[in-house]
């Protein structure tokens, strides 16, 4: 999350098809990383641009835990959310259940190897399914 709130707008690069990407070092692990910018974070950086010189507001983890409670009761989930949740949320539903390869999760979670982000990210029967279709579709 540290390195979530330190980003500031030099780390927005567009690349030749102006397409947005987020370029930073991790703290943690002195990795370079690259992350394209989805349209919904794209928004919520745009909502706060007038506000504070960072991409995003800096709130501690027991701050963005307190969100994520109150989130978690108006929509009626009965699952504790946690930054921890989120991350392990990103590695599974909005990464790997999209088709995403587990290198790339790897990457853009920042770890330096693919063994801690299989720790997050669970194998699902989607993922099994679309896989062995493409296996399937070599044998017709």
């Amino acid at each position: 999350m540290a390195d979530a709130s330190a980003l500031r707008y030099e780390n927005l690069v567009s690349d030749n098809n102006n397409d947005l990407w987020i370029l930073v070092n991790k703290t943690k692990t002195s990795l370079h990383e690259n992350v394209p910018l989805l349209p919904p974070a794209y928004r919520i950086i745009n909502k706060y641009k007038q506000l504070q010189s960072t991409l995003l507001p800096a709130i501690s983890n027991q701050k963005m835990n307190e969100y994520l409670k109150e989130i978690a009761a108006v929509c009626g989930i009965k699952k504790k959310l946690t930054w921890y949740t989120a991350r392990h949320t990103f590695a599974t539903t909005v990464t790997l259940g999209n088709g995403i390869r587990i290198e790339n999760v790897s990457s853009m979670m920042g770890h330096a190897n693919i063994l801690q982000t299989q720790h997050y990210a669970k194998v699902l029967d989607i993922n099994i399914k679309e896989d062995m279709k493409k296996l399937l579709d070599k044998y017709r």
